[in-house]
């Protein structure tokens, strides 16, 4: 793994210094206001409008493959959002064996239309052209947005585009048996994923009835969860939460896999610059 580090290194010395600030996001909880931290990055030109992408990490927080895609979106002309769900809720990781309930996740949702609440306002940014990307839990959370259990549902989204890494499906189960899919959706995930099986996420792209033409799969052979973890060998984690599971537990295999994240990285850009184009 050696090799991607340095790969990596030679990526950010050769691009231009990406512009990165510290932000908050402010979403209604419960009657209070949550300022949700984020991190936000942006191209080394903004010349016009950009467009942009929310990025919502997994079960164990905000994490090094969350801000190496952020500072790769940059690096294509997009404005990216790292948000941090969980510092705000006093949370540092939810991964264990009390893995995060639907009520949580639908809490979580709304995070989501903050943030391209968020990006839609900043003046730089193209209001039409945004774009959220989830992550294990984070893409399940973001399959509740992309997806709606009314089949004739017509309300517009105010994400263009939607990029699912090795989602958690199984949180679609709530939204019942005939779905529709709101906007372009790509689900990346990888073969050997035992946390969060490829078998959920078809089994949820099966109960489309409207806009099945705006998903996109990639799978990725050889890969298990957590493939765009660089420099982390595959190991077993047997204390997790998980939901593909009778009774949501224990275990799950996650570790880096090479060339899925090499493939990945082609198809998220190939697939950002068909969803978003001006």
């Amino acid at each position: 793994m050696r090799r991607i580090g340095v790969l990596l290194v030679l990526f950010l010395c050769a691009t231009p210094a990406l512009a990165q600030q510290n932000v908050r996001v402010p979403v209604e909880q419960g009657g209070r206001t949550l300022q949700l931290a984020a991190q936000l990055f942006k191209p080394a030109s903004t010349a016009g409008r950009v467009a942009a992408v929310a990025i919502f990490h997994g079960c164990g927080g905000p994490g090094q493959n969350t801000a190496r895609m952020a500072g790769l979106l940059a690096s294509w002309g997009y404005a990216a959002l790292s948000v941090d769900s969980f510092s705000a809720r006093g949370l540092k990781d939810v991964c264990g064996r009390n893995w995060p309930t639907q009520a949580q996740a639908e809490d979580r949702a709304r995070d989501i239309d903050a943030a391209l609440a968020w990006l839609g306002a900043q003046s730089f940014v193209d209001p039409n052209r945004l774009a959220v990307m989830g992550y294990s839990y984070g893409g399940g959370v973001a399959l509740l947005r992309a997806l709606s259990g009314k089949p004739d549902d017509t309300t517009p989204s105010p994400a263009r585009a939607a990029v699912l890494v090795y989602p958690d499906c199984a949180l679609a189960d709530a939204l019942g048996s005939k779905l529709t899919v709101r906007e372009p959706t790509l689900f990346a995930m990888g073969a050997l994923d035992d946390w969060t099986p490829p078998a959920q996420c078809r089994a949820v792209i099966d109960r489309v009835t409207k806009g099945r033409d705006l998903v996109e799969t990639r799978v990725y052979e050889g890969a298990h969860h957590s493939f765009d973890a660089l420099g982390l060998p595959v190991r077993y984690l047997d204390g997790v939460g998980n939901r593909s599971k009778p009774g949501g537990c224990c275990g799950a295999h996650y570790g880096a896999h090479e060339p899925a994240w090499k493939q990945f990285v082609v198809d998220v850009q190939a697939f950002l610059a068909k969803a978003l184009a001006p």
